[in-house]
């Protein structure tokens, strides 16, 4: 790996299961077990979703028309089975409203093709849970 591939974050224990994210740029984000208003990880998973093809589709067609209102809404459903815990019926679903006139037009005509090329092509968030990459889990040895 090279420094312009490699993605990293540590994460420290705060207390008993909250937890803090730290990057590489020094950026923080607290996470918890649902007991508090804080994200749990499955959240911050669909958030990694819908923050990645947001960007990419905001990139698209904001190049035709700033857009007027744009929301990304997640949803899975968290079930339990022969297969462990997992998500199921994960849906994104993009609420986007561009305003009226030529502009408007071209970045409501390029909507589709964006959202199609990030779920296909873009999104590495998307694309990594699509493809199914294995996770390695390694135990550090002490210092």
């Amino acid at each position: 790996m090279t420094d312009a591939t490699l993605r990293t974050v540590e994460i420290e224990r705060t207390g008993l299961g909250r937890y803090r994210a730290t990057n590489v740029r020094g950026g923080t984000l607290n996470m918890g077990s649902g007991s508090d208003s804080e994200f749990t990880p499955v959240e911050l998973l669909l958030t990694a979703i819908a923050g990645c093809t947001a960007s990419d589709v905001d990139h698209i067609t904001v190049k035709r028309a700033e857009p007027e209102s744009f929301t990304v809404a997640m949803r899975a459903d968290k079930i339990r089975d022969d297969s462990g815990n997992h998500l199921t019926d994960i849906a994104v679903t993009f609420h986007i409203t561009f305003p009226d006139g030529e502009a408007g037009d071209a970045a409501r005509a390029v909507l589709p093709r964006a959202v199609a090329q990030s779920h296909d092509r873009l999104c590495t968030v998307t694309r990594t849970i699509e493809l199914g990459t294995p996770i390695q889990n390694h135990i550090a040895e002490p210092s």
